[in-house]
């Protein structure tokens, strides 16, 4: 089953191809950088807002996710800080990926260059209780590395 994601070029994106699929079984569709002032070079700890060149409407109860690159981030070493970061259906603005440079030697990002990936995921929405009590459970309130290391 496929739906539609409607995407709007930015003011000044005449170039960019539309965010797309590498692959047929790809589960992201890559995001290139939209830099028409030219290339960025991040040093090592920089971090900077790059603008993907479009706005984006997703149908209803729907989010993007937006999530590194698996080359970029395991051999150049960039993060996204905030990963996987949000888009939700209703944010009609310009789709922006927020990079930092945690590998040691500076590294270019140039026009059109395939910054991140975003997957569509369904959102599941809850009405919201509040309560004295919670059940129990063999875990009960142990938090991170409680059930054991491995």
């Amino acid at each position: 089953m496929t739906m539609e994601i409607r995407f709007k070029r930015a003011e000044g994106n005449l170039d960019l191809p539309l965010p797309s699929y590498a692959t047929a079984g790809a589960a992201g569709m890559d995001l290139r950088a939209f830099l028409p002032d030219g290339p960025i070079t991040f040093e090592p700890g920089q971090f900077e807002f790059i603008s993907t060149g479009f706005h984006v409407e997703l149908p209803a109860g729907t989010e993007m996710q937006i999530r590194p690159r698996s080359g970029l981030a395991l051999k150049h070493g960039f993060i996204i800080p905030n990963s996987p970061g949000t888009v939700d259906e209703d944010y009609r603005g310009v789709v922006q990926i927020g990079l930092m440079l945690l590998g040691k030697v500076p590294f270019r990002i140039s026009h059109g260059d395939r910054i991140a990936q975003a997957v569509i995921a369904q959102v599941h929405r809850f009405d919201v209780t509040e309560v004295e009590t919670l059940s129990d459970t063999a875990r009960g309130a142990g938090g991170f590395g409680s059930t054991g290391i491995g």
